[in-house]
Order: structure tokens, then C-alpha cells, then sequence
């Protein structure tokens, strides 16, 4: 089986988070009662994902390895790498090629929020595959703000389209992709787009012209938001206040997940929390603690 890295693409400035990104890269803000980037490091860790690229800009390394480090602790590896400049999100397969060569690589975006029962099965579903690619669809009101895939009436892709105006479909492709390792060089071909930027469109379209990008739907029961406004960044955080309140259950939870993952054991957990707990974070760690032996919820 092939070998699965995981880049998390948390560069950019956050101009449309200003004055809140002036000093902080967006992917640092909190979403409620975490950092952004645990929400797509998390989603990956549920896949399977072990071994981490982090790209940033490098005003922004620094803190974000003050705040994961290594990932030892939470039983994966974390290394950084930087993005000098906004040159697009393909533009990260280049920036981590010594990482990712011969390996298979899950790609999230860093602002990019999941949750929803089934996620993991469609994650492992999708990391099954050795060859090709795996994007996602998910049904949106205004397609025009997003790149939008075409489905035949056999379920198979037969067209992308960024940010149409008169979309042949309402299936937008969020910001979780699953490559094979031809990625890097699909990479290394494409050219930059009318911006300057170097597109996932593009990468996508390159496997779907070789008849190898799959297309998996997100039902009703998956929610997909986004940190990318003001807005979204307010309305994710009730989203995941909401459900933390109602169920009692942390999402995204890094030590939770790497706990049920088997990424670390039981002591290991136990040296991640706080003796003496002053947040309702750290209490709830203490509470999976505590309700030893670990049950599935």
C-alpha cells in the first residue's frame, strides 16, 4: 500500500480578515475554542494521515510551530515548509517535493472546516485508492463562488468549472483532495493561471483528462464551512459551539483523535493534560481520562 503524507495549505495574507490577520495568520485565529489549523490536521488524523507538510508564509512558521511542534506528542511528524510568496495552492506540491516524492498525498486546505457522521469511512474510502485522484462534491446554493465539478448521469466527472456564472451543476469542490504520486509531477507541468498562480483546477483537470479523478458526494450529514470572512469565521464558531454544547464532545480535538486513532496510548494521553485543569479544554481531557477504559462515542 502506498505511503500517505498530508499538506496543510495555510498560507495566504487573510486580507478579507483584516485587521484580525495583521499580526496573526488567519489559520491561528480561533474557531470557538480551538486554533483553525486543528480542524484540518484533525480531519486528516481521522483519515489515517500520519506524516504532515505544513506550508505557510514565514511570518507565520514560527507560531505555527510554537503551537503543534513536531506532532510527537500527539504520535505524527510535522515539518514546515515555506511559501515566499501567494503563488497558489498547487504551487505547495512543488514547495514540499523532497516530502511527498513517491507518496500518495491527502491535500487540505488550512481555513476548511468538516464534520458530519461518515466522515472518516469517506476518508479511508478515499485513501483506499492507490491510483488517481479523489475530490469531493458538495451541493451549495451559489455555485459561482466556487470551482464546480460536472457529473454525467453515471456519477462520473466529465467537466470542472471555476467559479461559473451559468453552472451546469451546484457541486462544489471543497478544499480536501486525495492525490496519487503523480501529483508532483502534474505539478511541475502545469502552468501558472492568468493571476500568476498556479491552480488545483488545473491538477484536477489534468486527472480528470486522464480519466482518473473521482468524484465522492457529501451528503446532508457532512457540514463543510470555511474561516475564509468575517462572516464564515463567526458562523463556524456557532456551528462548533452549538454541537460541543449539545453533545458534550470536542471537535477536533487533536489528543482526542490521536488517542482513538491508536496514534498514541493511553499513558501517553495522560501526559497531555493538565494535573491541575483551569480550561473547559483541559477538563474535557481529563474527562476522557477519567472515563477509562476509552469507550467509542
Amino acid at each position: 500500500m502506498s505511503k500517505w503524507k498530508g499538506i496543510i495549505v495555510a498560507g495566504g495574507s487573510g486580507s478579507r480578515l483584516f485587521p484580525l490577520t495583521h499580526v496573526v495568520n488567519k489559520h491561528l485565529l480561533p474557531v470557538y475554542d480551538k486554533p483553525m489549523i486543528y480542524y484540518p490536521l484533525t480531519t486528516l488524523m481521522l483519515g489515517g494521515v500520519r506524516d504532515f507538510v505544513i506550508v505557510s508564509n514565514p511570518q507565520a512558521l514560527d507560531q505555527m510551530s510554537t503551537l503543534l511542534g513536531d506532532g510527537k506528542r500527539w504520535g505524527i511528524t510535522i515539518v514546515y515548509r515555506s511559501q515566499d510568496r501567494p503563488g497558489g495552492i498547487a504551487e505547495c506540491f512543488r514547495i514540499a517535493a523532497n516530502d511527498i516524492k513517491g507518496c500518495n498525498v491527502a491535500l487540505a486546505l488550512g481555513d476548511n472546516i468538516f464534520f458530519g457522521a461518515g466522515l472518516p469511512r469517506l476518508l479511508l474510502e478515499a485513501m483506499a485508492q492507490e491510483s488517481g485522484a479523489t475530490v469531493f462534491g458538495y451541493e451549495v446554493a451559489d455555485p459561482s463562488a466556487y470551482g464546480v465539478v460536472v457529473l454525467d448521469d453515471g456519477g462520473r466527472a466529465i467537466d470542472i468549472e471555476e467559479k461559473p456564472r451559468n453552472s451546469r451543476s451546484r457541486l462544489a469542490i471543497p478544499g480536501l483532495y486525495f492525490y496519487d504520486e503523480r501529483v508532483l509531477q502534474i505539478s511541475n507541468e502545469i502552468g501558472p493561471s492568468a493571476r500568476g498562480e498556479l491552480e488545483i483546477t488545473d491538477v484536477n483537470r489534468r486527472y480528470l483528462a486522464m480519466g482518473d479523478l473521482r468524484v465522492r458526494l457529501f451528503g446532508r450529514g457532512v457540514a463543510w464551512l470555511d474561516g475564509g470572512t468575517h462572516r464564515d469565521l463567526f458562523e463556524a464558531a456557532q456551528f462548533v459551539k452549538v454541537v460541543e454544547e449539545r453533545t458534550g464532545l470536542k471537535i477536533a480535538c487533536p489528543e482526542e483523535v490521536a488517542l482513538r486513532m491508536k496514534f498514541i496510548d493511553q499513558s501517553a494521553f495522560e501526559r497531555l493534560i493538565d494535573p491541575n485543569p483551569k480550561t473547559e479544554y483541559q477538563l474535557y481531557l481529563r474527562s476522557l481520562l477519567e472515563a477509562s477504559p476509552l469507550t467509542e462515542r
